[in-house]
């Protein structure tokens, strides 16, 4: 245990150690502004804000664990053009709008200027229930913020398209002192999503309207929380490329090959555990075996366990119910009395007419 404390102790002190280049950063940024120049229609350098600047992290291996790291930057990395969207709760005793136009005079007290819309939970569980009004929602809004107090009830109402394009709303204390504070914090800064499917992952850090000075800064600053956060053990990120949506990715930071051995040392250390946990399993096994042996070996008889008799029952006398009894008495009697007065009548005249013709003796 005491090794292992100490391993990963070496490992953060590695991480914290490990530092970006920041002539190698700006010579990169350099470039890609230029690209974006030849790119761009008009005379100024960047026209389109709406350019996103990402770096990609390239990993040494797959982590784990997914992991979900917030990476706050000096520098706002969203232009003031872009429409953020605020899911809150339905407050007691007020409508749909009455809601709305409460957080909206909130938002204005407390000097909140970058949210453009506020949709209470009512009003997206009934308005936005349609598959195409979900997709038209998140076609209309660049980011989406929510109330913490609703943030577990809206995965069943946003739908999967909000996750597939990992535009899921982020949380936001409405009850905060400083709310002004956290929700620029929240906006302005950036997020990077670690899985454990692939060992490469892309953190947006920049726009295109920023200075080379600016983007520097954030570069520097988002790489060593990333380089802090993450949760493996040893060397973590091994290449770091900046890139934008149409441009190539162009290299900013890779790691010593040094850091192999390391890796090396880390898969040996768990190999060997693996296999003293593996000799330990089949020692029990052997043993529990020996121990049956032992005691078939002696002789002694093992007690059987004999189920107990249970008393027999006596058969049950199927009973007529009392209904059936009750429907047998008046078909007989109807059988009886149903004959038809017809029958009788043809019988008594049958009885007659064979009495009436007598056979006379015919005289010689």
């Amino acid at each position: 245990m005491r090794v292992e404390f100490t391993r990963e102790a070496d490992s953060m002190a590695e991480t914290a150690e490990v530092g970006i280049d920041r002539t190698q950063v700006k010579k990169a940024v350099q470039a890609l502004q230029a690209f974006l120049k030849t790119k761009s229609t008009g005379d100024s350098l960047f026209l389109d804000d709406t350019q996103q600047i990402s770096l990609l992290f390239t990993l040494w291996k797959i982590p784990p664990k997914a992991q979900t790291i917030r990476i706050p930057l000096p520098h706002g990395q969203r232009s003031d053009t872009e429409e953020v969207c605020l899911f809150t709760r339905d407050e007691p005793n007020m409508t749909s709008d009455q809601t709305i136009r409460f957080y909206k005079k909130l938002l204005a007290e407390k000097g909140v200027k970058n949210i453009t819309e506020v949709i209470p939970y009512k009003v997206l569980r009934t308005e936005y229930k349609p598959h195409e009004a979900k997709r038209r929602l998140l076609s209309n809004f660049d980011m989406f913020l929510s109330d913490d107090r609703v943030r577990r009830l809206l995965p069943s109402h946003l739908g999967k398209h909000f996750y597939q394009r990992k535009r899921e709303p982020l949380c936001v204390n409405m009850l905060s002192k400083n709310l002004a504070r956290d929700i620029s914090r929240v906006v302005q800064g950036s997020y990077l999503k670690v899985t454990n499917k692939g060992s490469c992952c892309m953190a947006r850090i920049a726009h295109a309207g920023m200075t080379a000075d600016e983007v520097t800064e954030n570069v520097e600053a988002a790489f060593q929380t990333v380089s802090t956060k993450l949760r493996t053990k040893g060397p973590v990120i091994k290449l770091v490329h900046i890139k934008t949506q149409m441009s190539v990715a162009l290299p900013l930071y890779t790691s010593n090959l040094n850091h192999l051995t390391a890796l090396d040392e880390d898969q040996k250390v768990t190999e060997t555990a693996n296999q003293e946990a593996a000799a330990k399993k089949l020692a029990k096994k052997n043993k529990k075996t020996e121990d049956v042996k032992k005691t078939e070996g002696t002789g002694e008889e093992i007690p059987q366990l004999v189920p107990m008799g249970t008393p027999s029952k006596k058969p049950k006398l199927e009973k007529t119910p009392k209904k059936k009894q009750l429907e047998k008495a008046p078909t007989t009697a109807g059988g009886k009395k149903g004959r038809k007065p017809q029958n009788k009548m043809n019988k008594k005249g049958g009885k007659g007419e064979s009495k009436g013709k007598r056979r006379v003796p015919k005289l010689k």
